[in-house]
This record gives structure tokens, C-alpha cells and sequence, in this order.
């Protein structure tokens, strides 16, 4: 590292942790939690923190991410080589640092129990309009989809019923199935969830889970019905159809089924949902406009979809790898703050031509990196905090944020003794941030240290740049939040050092059509970590204060998952 680089970075580290001082949060417009009668709001840390924090180099991520992101990983494919070799690597630093394993048989590794579904060109996907001729979609260009019975072979032969949005929110007196039976159908739907601007009607711009893909299978699955399609609209959906179909190709991970599944878990390009719309008499923009509204009945296309799956299904495991600082006081070190990132990526796709490994430099050798940064300064501190730091580089994210939900499922302190859950992922190496982003933070009773700790940072917090994309139901802390664990992740904003807001939007949009998901998401000599560093150094003081605090961090009052907190605890 050049010497002004380590000057900087230096001069960085001095400049934050000089900031770290008693000082009151200026405004806060969460509710104080109930332990604030005896944790104020500040963001005092012993001396001991403030040392190991200043070890946190932007140098030492680099090298995790250079390594992770090699091609010698092959991508880090869930149940692949080289996603086995990033889970060894991980625990292989985890216990270099001397961190107490967490995972199964006093090791690092958590078996993670999975299906492996690979879709098979012996497949057949044929739309049948009320009219016209039958449409016998191409893979990967025009479809894709899954068989999610983890069978070898489905058929499926049934009637096209249009559900809207395909959402059922008794608390937005919302219902886009009017109880009409559909048992046995094929429900076509749109991604996404209704506009709005109210903030009491689906979050407003904000989307809700409601508006996730996964939520609509789940609620079809809940219906009886044996598939659904969704329709791709960009705009909607907030990714290319390239996302899709990278995301949507090879082989696809699940765990092992414990109930009922779709027979066709699947999306169609938007000129194919108008193709088929118009066979059937409609016109889809009407139909999508109808579907905004509360008065929207589901509608009986005429159509049929009829289609065999062909799968190859492979049963394997792949392995969150799981580590454990023990806390100092006895009465709370049971408890524990969880730091988490994913590991995996979409590995190797041998038919793509060129290069066709899946790097994942950004999303998420990132998150890792941080994540291993944050165990070793944590390891080396001269004193613990009193709760204990769990550590976990989960799998299968790619695939649905598998692993992170099996940790939910089976974490190595009850859910209800982890305090708080902070998840890094995609933290992209451009520079020195001036804001950053914890979408979801406020929904938390430690929203208002969050506010103290950015504002000695120096950092504002942004709010989510793309609400209506929906990040918080998109990476490993919702699989926490469902059981109950407060949870968020940390990200940098739109704003960085020297330049503009509009720079930064810019980066975020070359990233996203030109990387997100793709092989040339590559590791770049010329990254620069340095916001990397402080996303890691602002989680550290975050999570040191919440294993310090008296009682356990809460969601706030009324939020959509106190019930699960309320109910692990």
C-alpha cells in the first residue's frame, strides 16, 4: 500500500474514532426503547474497542476479495467446489483468529441440507391461448422456470387464471383473490405490488413482501394452485430481464421440502404475457392497470398452460460457516449480537460461450471480506463485550436466501437471546462513502443509536435509494427478521468524497445493467476499499454498543415482525 494511501487511511481512522465520543443524538424520531432509562443514547466505547477498531484495514478486505472473487473459486457455486473451497477459507480464518466454533460437531461448518434442481432441455413450455397458435416459449429467452417438487419429472396441463398482483393483505384491505378457487390452476401475475405514495397503503413507494416473487409462490403454493408465471416488467421488478434469466439458470438450490411445492415456479418476458393476453381477447396494460385497484377480480384467461418439467435433482449439503467470540459478563454472555454475509455466488454456467464464471468481486466477496475484517479486529480486542459476537458466512443466498434461513431455523444461540442481527452484502469499493444505508434500522428500538453513531461518523443516513425495489426483503437479515432478530444491513449511499450525489447514482446504475449477476462482476486492482473499511469500522461501534446494552433490542411496536419476536422470546 503506498504511503499516502496509508496516510489516508490513517487519517480516516483518526478522524472517526475522534468523533466517537458521548455525545447525544440530535433528533430521533423512533421511540426511545424501554431500556433507555439505563443505556442513553451515545456512543461511548471502552478503550479497548476504539484499539481493535483502529486495526480495521481497508488492505486486509481487499485481499479477501481478490482471493474469494478468483477464478481458482469458479464463482463459489452453491454446492459446487468452488463455493466448498470459499466455506473452507472462511473457517480457515476464523480459526486463525482464534474464534470459538459455532457450527456443527465443534467445527465451523453448519451442514445446510439442500435439493439441487436443474431444469433439463427436454422440457416443454407451451402457452395455449383462448385464440390463436399455441407458443412454445424458448428457455432463457423468452421463460424460465422451475420445478419446486424436487421430482424429476411434472406435468402440468391447467387453465391460466389472472390473479393481479397475487397478494392477500388483510391490514391494506387488500385481496386480489376474492376467494375464488383456484386450486389446480396456473395463476399469471404481476412482480411488484400496488403504487402508492401513501405511506400506510403497502409502505408507499417503499416495497413491501408482499411485492416479492417469493412471497406470490408462497401465497399460490397457500391456494392450491400447482404454478404460477410472473410477468417481467423492468421497471417493476427493478432488474433487466438479464438478472432474471442469470438468476434463473442452471442448476437452482432448495432446501429439502417439507410440504407442499409448485409444479411450475416461473417468469415470462412481457412481450410473451401481451401475446398471450391478446390470444385471449385482453389487452395487458388494461389488465395491469385494472389490477390497481381494490374492486379487482381474478379473471379466467381462457388460456391453458401446458407444460412437461423435466429436472435433473441432486441431494447435497453445503455449509454456513459459523464462529463464536464468547461475551465477558456472565449473566450476557448467552446472549449474542450476529454479524452475517453470504458467501455464494452462481459458480460456473458451462453453456454460457466466453467467460462464464460467476466472480462475485462486489456481490458478495464484499460482504465477506467485511465480515472477516470485522472477526479478526473483534479478536484481537483486550477485552470482550458482554454479550457474545457471532460471526456467520452463510450459503445459498443466490438461491433464496437458503442458508441465512436454515441459521434462522437452527442458530447456535435461541433466536430470542440474539439481540441484533448486522448483514453486509454488495458493498461496492468506489471510495470513501458520506452517507450510509440501513433500510430497516428504524424499524428497530436501536434506531436511535444508529442515528447518534452515524452523526459521529460523519455520515448521514440515506434513506433507501431504490424503495421500490425492495432491498430489505432481498438479502440474509430478513431470514433473521423472521424469527423475530432485529436485523438490517449496512450499506454506503449515493454520496462519496469529491463527488457528487449524481456520480454516485450513476456508478449504482452502471453496476447494476452491467455486473449485477453477471461474470464481469471481476475483482479490479484499482478498487478502492476505503468505504469498505468504514462500512466495517461503523459496524463494529454498532455492534459492540448493542452487546453492551442492559436488555435485549426490540422491533418496534406494531411492526410486521414483533409478533415472531415477541413469540422467541
Amino acid at each position: 500500500m503506498p504511503a499516502t494511501a496509508r496516510a489516508s487511511a490513517l487519517a480516516f481512522i483518526i478522524a472517526a474514532l475522534s468523533l466517537l465520543v458521548c455525545a447525544e443524538s440530535g433528533a430521533a424520531p423512533a421511540p426511545v426503547p424501554a431500556s433507555a432509562k439505563r443505556d442513553p443514547v451515545s456512543v461511548r466505547l471502552p478503550s479497548a474497542a476504539f484499539a481493535a477498531m483502529d486495526t480495521i484495514n481497508p488492505e486486509h478486505i481487499r485481499w479477501h476479495v481478490r482471493f474469494l472473487s478468483h477464478d481458482l473459486l469458479e464463482g463459489r457455486g452453491t454446492g459446487q467446489r468452488g463455493g466448498d473451497l470459499a466455506a473452507e477459507y472462511i473457517a480457515t480464518q476464523f480459526a486463525e483468529y482464534g474464534l470459538k466454533p459455532a457450527g456443527d460437531n465443534g467445527y465451523y461448518l453448519q451442514k445446510v441440507p439442500l435439493v439441487g434442481i436443474t431444469t433439463l432441455p427436454d422440457t416443454h413450455f407451451v402457452l395455449l391461448p383462448k385464440q390463436g397458435a399455441p407458443m412454445d416459449l424458448k428457455p432463457l429467452d423468452e421463460y424460465v422456470a422451475y420445478d419446486q417438487t424436487q421430482q424429476s419429472q411434472s406435468s402440468v396441463d391447467a387453465e391460466i387464471v389472472y390473479v393481479g398482483y397475487g397478494i392477500e393483505a388483510p391490514e391494506y384491505n387488500w385481496d386480489d383473490y376474492k376467494g375464488v378457487d383456484v386450486h389446480g390452476k396456473v395463476l399469471l401475475m404481476l412482480v411488484n405490488e400496488p403504487p402508492s405514495d401513501d405511506p400506510k397503503f403497502f409502505k408507499g413507494k417503499a416495497l413491501t413482501y408482499y411485492g416479492r416473487w417469493t412471497y406470490k409462490y408462497e401465497e399460490a403454493i397457500r391456494k392450491g394452485a400447482v404454478g404460477v408465471i410472473l410477468v417481467h416488467r423492468e421497471d417493476m421488478a427493478s432488474y433487466p430481464w438479464e438478472v432474471v434469466r442469470n438468476s434463473n439458470s442452471g442448476e437452482k438450490s432448495y432446501l429439502k421440502l417439507e410440504g407442499p411445492a409448485l409444479k411450475v415456479a416461473s417468469w415470462v418476458q412481457l412481450d410473451v404475457a401481451k401475446k398471450l393476453a391478446a390470444g385471449s381477447g385482453m389487452d395487458l396494460d388494461k389488465m395491469m392497470a385494472d389490477a390497481r385497484s381494490r374492486d379487482f377480480h381474478p379473471v379466467d384467461l381462457g388460456a391453458k398452460l401446458r407444460a412437461n418439467m423435466v429436472s435433473k435433482v441432486r441431494n447435497f449439503e453445503s455449509n454456513n460457516v459459523v464462529a463464536m467470540l464468547p461475551g465477558s459478563n456472565r449473566n450476557l454472555k448467552d446472549q449474542a449480537v450476529l454479524f452475517t454475509a453470504h458467501y455464494d455466488h452462481f459458480g460456473i454456467r458451462p453453456d454460457m460461450p466466453g467467460d462464464n464464471i460467476f466472480h462475485g468481486a462486489a456481490d458478495n466477496a464484499t460482504g465477506c471480506g467485511i465480515l472477516l475484517e470485522l472477526a479478526r479486529a473483534f479478536s484481537v480486542a483486550k477485552d470482550h463485550p458482554g454479550r457474545s459476537i457471532i460471526f456467520a458466512a452463510v450459503t445459498a443466498e443466490e438461491q433464496g436466501l437458503l442458508g441465512s434461513e436454515y441459521l434462522g431455523k437452527h442458530p447456535p444461540v435461541p433466536a430470542g437471546k440474539i439481540t441484533l442481527d448486522l448483514n453486509y452484502d454488495d458493498v461496492q469499493p468506489i471510495g470513501a462513502p458520506e452517507e450510509v444505508e440501513v433500510s430497516g434500522a428504524e424499524r428497530t428500538t436501536f434506531y436511535p443509536w444508529v442515528q447518534a453513531t452515524a452523526k459521529e461518523f460523519r455520515l448521514a443516513i440515506r434513506p433507501d435509494a431504490r424503495p421500490e425495489a425492495g432491498h430489505f426483503y432481498r438479502s440474509d437479515h430478513f431470514s433473521l427478521a423472521r424469527v423475530g432478530i432485529p436485523s438490517f444491513s449496512i450499506n454506503e449511499g449515493m454520496k462519496f468524497k469529491g463527488h457528487d450525489e449524481a456520480w454516485g447514482q450513476a456508478q449504482d446504475k452502471e453496476y447494476t445493467e452491467k455486473r449485477y449477476h453477471q461474470p464481469s462482476d471481476k475483482y479490479d486492482p484499482a478498487m478502492d476499499f476505503t468505504g469498505d473499511a468504514a462500512m466495517a469500522r461503523f459496524g463494529f461501534a454498532l455492534g459492540w454498543e448493542a452487546a453492551s446494552f442492559s436488555k435485549l433490542i426490540g422491533w418496534q411496536k406494531g411492526d410486521e415482525f414483533e409478533p415472531a419476536r415477541v413469540k422467541s422470546q
